[in-house]
């Protein structure tokens, strides 16, 4: 069983920064892959950025490219995704979430949400223009 508690959200000027965190329970955290999602009103849950639980394997959907960081610390069993550079269409709800397998390359990482064993409850971003 693990457990996802996600924090760090706000509002922010567009330009400006968030850094999420997404703290773990559960003593396999660490053998989890995971994955960051957003979901905006009216819109379906989006893959953001995801990453392996070793090795360090990473992929990111296009729009966040060069503005979103995620990494983990496998000893505080915690996932963060900085995000600057911040637009008003990255307002939306940010989920992370655990991944019960491996990936060995970034084409891997899968970024379809039912494959996903657990959840967290979500942290709201609002960028304002």
């Amino acid at each position: 069983q693990v457990e996802l508690v996600e924090s760090g959200g706000g509002m922010v000027q567009a330009g400006g920064s968030l850094r999420l965190s997404c703290a773990a329970s559960g003593r396999t955290f660490s053998r989890y892959g995971t994955g960051w999602f957003r979901q905006a009103p009216r819109k379906e849950r989006e893959f953001v950025a995801g990453m392996s639980w070793i090795g360090g394997v990473t992929k990111y959907t296009d729009s966040v490219k060069g503005r979103f960081a995620i990494s983990r610390d496998n000893a505080k069993t915690t996932v963060y995704l900085q995000m600057n550079s911040l637009k008003p269409e990255d307002t939306a709800v940010y989920y992370c979430a655990a991944y019960s397998g491996q990936w060995v390359t970034s084409k891997d990482v899968t970024s379809d949400p039912a494959e996903y064993d657990y959840w967290g409850q979500g942290t709201q971003v609002t960028v304002s223009s």
